[in-house]
């Protein structure tokens, strides 16, 4: 049923590198400026504990300390590295949070090395350096063990969209839907009554020859987030190196998926998701999302045009 008392709004900013953007279904008369200064403190709250772009920031903090020192952490990163040991631990370390040092080494993220291939030896004391299972707690501090730095870019961006939805339900918004950097999540209904719809890629942009179908989601209560080697690659000698690295080789992900979107309860977890099941690749990432009954939708390049894979949880979100 139609709400004529209400209207959608649409505010913006940018945030974590990339923007951010909230529809919401809010009364006429209500002053959006407190929205949207409220909306980007959420944001700049997470940047401020947990961005390694930022020196300031506690995570940052963390990854310089000195080994054999304990640090209390936020509530809110805590809860972060917690879902991210999960992840983890269910991909059998297809995730990684410890991960930043060799994602540097191949020349991506906030302290990017020159894009070349590392020298091997190098290699490996890096690898030695990584492991989430390095990760030790007492109550609510953290040990730093000596060299563990701690990289939460490919879950924090959707913690942050969680973060949002939470605050816009304590400020009595009936229906929003977050956005940032293309993680999603949507709650409520429209003034029309509808749910949020959002489509999913349809293919890369470089191969239109033959264009999956549309993929169209109703988001009421559920999150969505995208992976893979389309927006984040170089080539090296005709190679194209992913920024998508796999923690059990050290490597770059061979044949990345063009894009691997998943579906859960909250973005966090669709954001750890999305990445762990690239680097999976589509054959074992498929059998783990169907044994845990995970939306996953898998998109991969191939000579004849974009190759869609869907787990039977994905297929059943489907109209």
């Amino acid at each position: 049923m139609t709400n004529p008392q209400l209207d959608i709004a649409r505010l913006g900013g940018t945030t974590m590198g990339t923007s951010w953007s909230v529809s919401l279904t809010v009364p006429r008369s209500r002053d959006l400026h407190p929205l949207h200064a409220g909306i980007q403190a959420q944001l700049d709250r997470v940047v401020a504990q947990m961005s390694t772009w930022e020196p300031a920031s506690n995570l940052s903090r963390y990854n310089r300390a000195a080994a054999g020192s304990w640090h209390p952490l936020p509530l809110q990163t805590r809860q972060v590295l917690a879902a991210a040991q999960d992840v983890a631990a269910a991909s059998d370390g297809a995730f990684d949070p410890t991960l930043g040092p060799l994602v540097a080494l191949w020349g991506f993220g906030a302290h990017a090395a020159a894009r070349s291939r590392p020298d091997p030896q190098i290699l490996a004391a890096t690898r030695a350096r990584c492991g989430w299972q390095r990760l030790q707690w007492q109550g609510d501090a953290l040990l730093q063990p000596g060299g563990l730095e701690l990289d939460l870019s490919a879950i924090a961006k959707g913690f942050g969209v969680d973060e949002v939805v939470r605050w816009l339900h304590d400020q009595q918004i009936g229906a929003a839907l977050v956005e940032v950097g293309g993680e999603l999540h949507g709650y409520g209904r429209k003034p029309d009554g509808q749910p949020w719809r959002v489509l999913v890629e349809s293919a890369p942009e470089e191969d239109v020859r033959t264009p999956t179908p549309p993929r169209v989601l109703a988001l009421d209560g559920k999150a969505i987030a995208t992976s893979g080697d389309r927006w984040h690659h170089y080539q090296q000698d005709g190679e194209p190196i992913s920024h998508s690295v796999d923690p059990r080789s050290g490597l770059p992900v061979q044949r990345a998926a063009a894009a691997v979107t998943v579906v859960a309860d909250n973005a966090m977890h669709a954001d750890a998701w999305a990445t762990a099941l690239t680097v999976l690749g589509r054959d074992a990432g498929l059998e783990l999302a169907t044994r845990l009954q995970l939306p996953a939708r898998f998109l991969q390049r191939s000579s004849e045009g974009p190759v869609e894979t869907l787990s039977p949880a994905f297929q059943a979100l489907l109209p």
